[in-house]
């Protein structure tokens, strides 16, 4: 599936050729794939980012479409990698009031939806890795495929119906979030088994 073939299923499901339902399917499209973001965490959203730290700041820039952390570790001067642990914002605050020195971050916080907050404030630059859960690019005639399309279309395809039900004022819904229930479960299902596989391997090792 492609955005522009999605644009065109979605039409011959809605039976409409109508201008205004045509400029709305993009904003559909986008609604659908914000809900099924909202609904699962898959191994097509885990990234890993390598970036440097600046020295006595206590601030890290996260990456774009940055969702949920899973972890963070740094690298230190003989190239071994030590983890970050995560905390309360207000510990690390307090944390950093009791230490009067900066040095190799031991905790971090999220304060906002674009920064990372670290302590000890970094006395150098760092080299650090964050393994994350970002949302996926988004569909656009630019971007004709993304990880929802190529191992999700049957959801992509029923949740973009069950957005343009309000706007249509139709009465489909209940088929078309039947459908859209199905084929999301599925992908949960797969999601349980692939997190338990992980976890096992991590135990395991």
């Amino acid at each position: 599936m492609t955005y522009d073939s999605l644009n065109k299923y979605v039409l011959q499901y809605l039976e409409r050729s109508d201008q205004a339902t045509i400029d709305a399917i993009p904003t559909f499209i986008t609604l659908a794939e914000f809900e099924i973001a909202t609904e699962i965490k898959t191994l097509g959203q885990l990234q890993i980012v390598e970036s440097t730290m600046n020295a006595n700041s206590p601030s890290l820039a996260k990456p774009a479409r940055w969702r949920k952390t899973v972890s963070m570790n740094y690298t230190d001067a003989s190239g071994n990698k030590n983890p970050i642990l995560l905390r309360k914002y207000e510990y690390l605050i307090s944390y950093s009031q009791n230490s009067t020195t900066s040095g190799a971050p031991l905790y971090y916080s999220d304060t906002s939806w674009d920064w990372w907050y670290v302590s000890p404030t970094p006395d150098q630059a760092y080299t650090f890795e964050v393994l994350y859960y970002e949302r996926i690019a988004p569909l656009s005639s630019a971007n004709q495929t993304n990880w929802l399309t190529q191992n999700a279309p049957t959801a992509m395809l029923y949740g973009t119906l069950l957005q343009a039900m309000p706007f249509l004022k139709n009465d489909q819904r209940q088929i078309f979030q039947q459908k859209y229930t199905e084929a999301m479960k599925s992908l949960k299902d797969e999601d349980v088994t692939r997190v338990g596989d992980r976890q096992a391997v991590a135990v395991d090792s």
